[in-house]
């Protein structure tokens, strides 16, 4: 594994702002969210608003070097939008990452490239492609088929989109929580309702299990040895026990991991 590793996930929210721009709707805002999904179904026929209409409520990732492992989250509890981007990409300026990320290549990077460029940021360490770092021509986030960003439901797909799988079904399917139980999408009421610790742990939680498919993948392409694997396994699960905010992913973690015979080693104490 080439550290350091960051493990990332957004959530986002209809910018109904931009929206009404774009479509020259001038409405009450009450109304703005109803007018432009109508809009969104008559022209692609689907609910999920282009690209650039998503604003980022909250950027949350994993971090992974050679000190451990760090969780963190960038959220509208204390940043703007414009702050939140801010921060994710002044990541970029002190170290190179390989980054990770679930369906990241078609929504998340797209998303955050939309909406730094709506708020005039620059991010050269992110987004370029050899122009200025020539290295970059033959290994950049952007390229669908090099390694310094991995999006693991198109590389376990084998960039195939018929196969492309759900976060949530792979990390069940593999013995993780997923979304423990949980389909629904709360991010709205989470952001109505000011619910940023909510927020922050959903977010996490896709990020977490990303991670762990993530170690699984390594492990199916010899990149890590199966004592190094269970190794990063059981180093997650003591810093999760030093997180409260992830008691409950922990929780489903030990329950889930006992409906496959791979995983029901990871927690030795329910085994016995």
């Amino acid at each position: 594994m080439r550290l350091p590793v960051l493990i990332f996930d957004i959530e986002t929210l209809t910018d109904l702002k931009s929206g009404a721009h774009l479509y020259g709707l001038d409405l009450p805002e009450a109304d703005l969210d109803a007018a432009l999904t109508k809009l969104r179904r008559q022209e692609a026929g689907t609910d999920f608003q282009r690209l650039a209409l998503h604003e980022i409520v909250c950027i949350s990732g994993l971090w992974i070097d050679e000190k451990g492992m760090k969780l963190f989250s960038f959220s509208r509890e204390d940043n703007s939008e414009a702050e939140i981007l801010k921060k994710f990409v002044s990541i970029f300026e002190k170290r190179h990452p390989t980054l990770v990320s679930w369906n990241g290549s078609q929504f998340d990077l797209p998303v955050i490239l939309f909406r730094a460029m709506y708020h005039g940021l620059s991010a050269p360490s992110l987004f370029d492609q050899g122009e200025i770092d020539t290295q970059k021509r033959y290994n950049n986030y952007q390229n669908r088929y090099h390694h310094r960003h991995i999006d693991l439901m198109d590389v376990m797909a084998m960039f195939h989109g018929r196969h492309f799988q759900k976060l949530d079904d792979t990390a069940h399917l593999l013995g993780f929580p997923g979304k423990r139980g949980d389909g629904g999408y709360h991010v709205p009421e989470y952001v109505q309702n000011e619910h940023w610790l909510e927020l922050t742990s959903y977010c996490e939680g896709d990020v977490l299990n990303t991670w762990l498919i993530y170690l699984r993948w390594l492990l199916l392409k010899g990149q890590l040895l199966l004592n190094d694997h269970q190794h990063m396994i059981q180093s997650t699960i003591q810093y999760l026990n030093t997180q409260p905010q992830h008691a409950d992913f922990l929780s489903v973690w030990q329950q889930t991991s006992q409906r496959t015979e791979f995983t029901q080693s990871d927690f030795p104490s329910l085994t016995h």
